[in-house]
């Protein structure tokens, strides 16, 4: 197996680095960090340190200074499931499920899983299923269903599910071969574009103005990332939208965050006067509906010549399933990572990853990513347009290969994390988070504004220095 610098060194060429500026990265720690027999821990610490060396990059070439940078191995991992550490007054994450989320027997014996955290994915499944909100009811209903019908009709009705695979049985879908090819993480010239300045400031992303139309955990790690570099990152949510609040809270530390609803003409035109002097674009829409509201990549770059537009998606951006919904959970049971845990864990039944690691890891790809296309912007000019999906870091994160005794590991205890651990004042009250598990020598990674209700911040950008 690679070792974490040779993954690191891997991805950073793909990002289009130069090899030799890994040179400055010490990775420390060592594998298994936590119980799992995939390699949680490697990606945790590599992508953290991508986004960390690309941030680096920036720096150099904004100031010509030069510094190094740690990411210890068990600093990333705690990072990579923030959300479970996260404490507000000193109270603990509520529950993280709905009642009725979790896996389901169909049946033809197969398992399915069910995500129902938003009121209308939940009021869907109840629709199919005709069926009350309860997990006994749910379940009679499900038994009348075969898993991959049930699933095929649930997506169609805007439900977000999965049936449970075998990774051969993953691999052996349209969908899987339709990203195969397709790298990590693509980094595409849209457009035509003057090179953009660097505006000025003492930080790698200061005077960097980054728009976050992204919910959930991936896109907002990435703007999250961002804003612990300098960025002015923007959470924009519509005040119509419902949203998880632990995740709000742990993912906008270092933003500002207005509302824009995009259903309406007011709203889509506040987006485009935002986005008119923006530099990264980050969402995590489905193709047809961003386009449909006047943000594909090309509008973008029509509006913001030069912008650097990043999009998310769960299963990939080709394929017949490049339109579907998905979270964490519901890649790891489609793609196989939970069948294969759950082998590996000798459990009747699936088990699930120690973190959601492929929303994380996706995360600070897309941060990376970003860079890496701002400093190609910085030099030769043009629009260009990131792509990351969950699918392809799973895909990745399987290529990494397997701990054999991974599952063996003891998880972390409350004193494993202190150490991880800062305090901030917020618009929630007192905040007990991790801090960025990247030590930059020269330009400390921190966040500058705390994290606020959503909607706090009208809908203007700070003035740059």
């Amino acid at each position: 197996m690679q070792s974490p610098r040779e993954i690191l060194s891997d991805l950073w060429i793909l990002g289009g680095g130069e090899p030799s500026a890994i040179d400055i990265v010490t990775l420390t720690g060592s594998e298994p960090i936590l119980p799992s027999s995939f390699r949680v821990g490697a990606a945790a610490q590599v992508t953290i340190a991508a986004a960390g060396l690309a941030a680096a990059e920036v720096w150099k070439a904004r100031s010509g200074e030069a510094q190094g940078i740690s990411v210890d191995m068990t600093h990333a991992a705690v990072e990579c499931r923030s959300e479970r550490y996260l404490r507000v007054d000193d109270k603990p994450p509520p529950p993280a499920w709905d009642v009725i989320a979790g896996v389901y027997k169909t049946g033809d014996g197969r398992l399915v899983r069910l995500h129902t955290n938003f009121p209308h994915h939940r009021d869907n499944v109840c629709e199919v299923l005709n069926c009350k909100p309860e997990r006994d009811d749910v379940q009679r209903a499900l038994m009348q269903w075969k898993g991959e019908e049930f699933e095929t009709a649930a997506y169609a009705s805007g439900c977000v599910v999965s049936m449970m695979r075998s990774h051969d049985e993953w691999l052996a879908t349209s969908q899987a071969q339709a990203i195969e090819q397709l790298p990590l993480i693509q980094i595409d010239k849209i457009g035509e574009a003057a090179p953009r300045p660097w505006p000025n400031g003492r930080r790698p992303l200061a005077g960097l103005r980054v728009l976050d139309l992204s919910r959930v955990i991936a896109g907002p790690v990435a703007g999250r990332t961002w804003a612990v570099h300098g960025a002015d990152v923007m959470l924009i949510s519509s005040p119509n939208l419902p949203s998880i609040p632990w995740l709000v809270i742990d993912t906008s530390r270092g933003k500002l965050t207005s509302f824009a609803d995009l259903k309406t003409g007011q709203g889509r035109d506040t987006l485009r006067g935002l986005l008119a002097s923006a530099d990264i674009f980050s969402q995590g829409y489905r193709p047809q509906p961003i386009a449909e509201l006047g943000f594909s990549p090309e509008d973008a770059a029509r509006i913001s010549p030069g912008i650097v537009y990043v999009s998310l998606s769960a299963y990939g951006h080709a394929g017949p399933w490049a339109g579907r919904r998905g979270f964490d959970s519901l890649v790891q049971t489609s793609t196989g990572f939970n069948d294969v845990e759950g082998r590996a864990a000798g459990v009747a039944g699936p088990k699930e990853l120690p973190m959601q690691i492929l929303d994380h890891a996706t995360g600070y790809l897309m941060a990376f990513g970003a860079m890496m296309a701002r400093l190609r912007q910085a030099r030769e000019g043009g629009s260009w347009h990131v792509r990351v999906s969950l699918a392809q870091t799973g895909r990745w994160l399987r290529n990494l290969g397997r701990l054999e005794k991974g599952l063996a590991a003891v998880d972390l205890a409350a004193d494993d994390v202190l150490p991880f651990i800062e305090q901030s004042s917020s618009g929630f009250g007192a905040l007990r988070g991790i801090r960025h598990a990247a030590v930059m020598s020269a330009t400390p990674a921190f966040w500058q504004r705390p994290a606020m209700p959503l909607g706090s911040d009208a809908a203007e950008w700070p003035s740059r220095v």
